[in-house]
């Protein structure tokens, strides 16, 4: 490592109580001296932690692209010619594809992203992928003080064209919703007292009582996010204990709106039982535990979350494919239609913002009860 990426390893350092950082050494030799201090400059201007690494992860897939295909790093601003190569490189069509190979992505390009681990499917890349790394790439140019040719309509025409060309149907982040009677199979696999099983119960517990969160809000949980509330009545005036959840800023709130969620009984006991377990007073809630069982200081990668409901779901029998981490979000707001809970106090946990989003699980849920759906039984 030269001087210079030394350097620069060591700046992004300096923010990754704030962006977790796994791939700093191959960052610091993809991104420029510019990048680093925009990113540095949107962590002093509070930009919410998951934003942040959405668009450090962008840019780093920028910069990759950008060097495999040009030879050179992102000009900033980009020229409306090198957006529209973008889009051709990830917008097209394998059918003609397999006449003409010139089509798309360039063969050498492509081994080269895949080589550096930034590609991993064959085909071209989701719609919904390519604006969002667009809007990336516009909002970083922004930060530079600087205009972009995002708004153009030669590359608005261009995305429109290269999305009606192959139609690609919507699908679900989790093929299957992980509702209460998955949700107990996921965790029988994790009855056990070792520490993974613990910290799995737990992870999946909280994640699903808490409305559903987010595997990066998941993976980013820390102690200091927890506070003990009062214990709550249950059946036969039982108390229950109780705790809330401080979210912060996330996807869906405001810039200056602290979310707060709220969980009782099982879920509190079973996180309380990992943290007793593991020893942990501070920090990050859910970390990585090594094939000797020592728990590691950082936090768990979000990927490791989906990873977690993917072996656990293949421990129970199921079919892997079926369930991910989206599953126990979709999952919550399923499970709450089908127990009869008011979508809008739903709402209040999961935080989704959109009813019309959220009320889309509460249909699916009524419709396979219904009576039109069981006219031959």
């Amino acid at each position: 490592m030269n001087a210079t990426i030394d350097r620069r390893a060591k700046e992004l350092d300096t923010i990754a109580a704030v962006l977790p950082i796994e791939r700093r050494d191959e960052l610091a030799e993809l991104l420029t001296d510019q990048d680093v201090e925009t990113l540095r400059h949107l962590v002093n201007e509070g930009m919410g932690g998951n934003t942040l690494r959405a668009l450090t992860s962008d840019l780093a897939y920028l910069q990759a692209w950008s060097l495999a295909a040009t030879g050179s790093p992102l000009p900033w601003p980009a020229p409306e010619a090198l957006l529209l190569k973008f889009v051709a490189h990830h917008l097209w069509d394998p059918t003609k594809r397999d006449t003409d190979p010139d089509h798309g992505m360039p063969a050498n390009v492509q081994q080269g992203l895949r080589d550096q681990g930034f590609l991993r499917s064959t085909g071209p890349h989701a719609p919904d992928t390519v604006r969002r790394r667009l809007a990336s790439w516009s909002t970083l140019t922004k930060w530079r003080g600087l205009d972009g040719a995002f708004a153009s309509p030669a590359l608005k025409s261009a995305i429109r064209l290269a999305v009606r060309a192959v139609p690609r149907p919507r699908k679900r982040k989790s093929a299957k919703a992980i509702t209460g009677d998955v949700l107990a199979k996921l965790l029988a696999t994790c009855a056990g007292d070792s520490l993974r099983d613990l910290r799995d119960r737990a992870i999946l517990m909280v994640a699903f009582a808490s409305g559903g969160r987010r595997r990066s809000e998941v993976a980013n949980l820390r102690k200091e996010q927890l506070t003990v509330e009062p214990p709550v009545k249950g059946e036969d005036d039982v108390p229950l204990p109780s705790l809330s959840i401080h979210l912060g800023r996330t996807k869906n709130s405001g810039a200056s709106q602290d979310e707060v969620v709220y969980l009782v009984g099982r879920p509190v006991e079973a996180l309380n039982a990992w943290l007793d377990a593991a020893k942990i007073d501070k920090g990050s809630v859910f970390r990585a535990i090594d094939r000797w069982g020592n728990v590691s200081r950082r936090a768990l990668d979000p990927k490791a979350i989906n990873d977690i409901v993917k072996g656990r779901a293949i421990l129970a029998g199921l079919d892997a494919g079926d369930f991910s981490a989206h599953g126990l979000r979709s999952g919550y707001l399923t499970e709450a239609a089908i127990r009869n809970i008011p979508l809008l106090e739903a709402m209040e946990q999961s935080r989704h913002r959109s009813v019309q989003q959220a009320s889309s699980y509460y249909n699916d849920a009524e419709r396979k009860n219904g009576r039109a759906a069981r006219l031959i039984v």
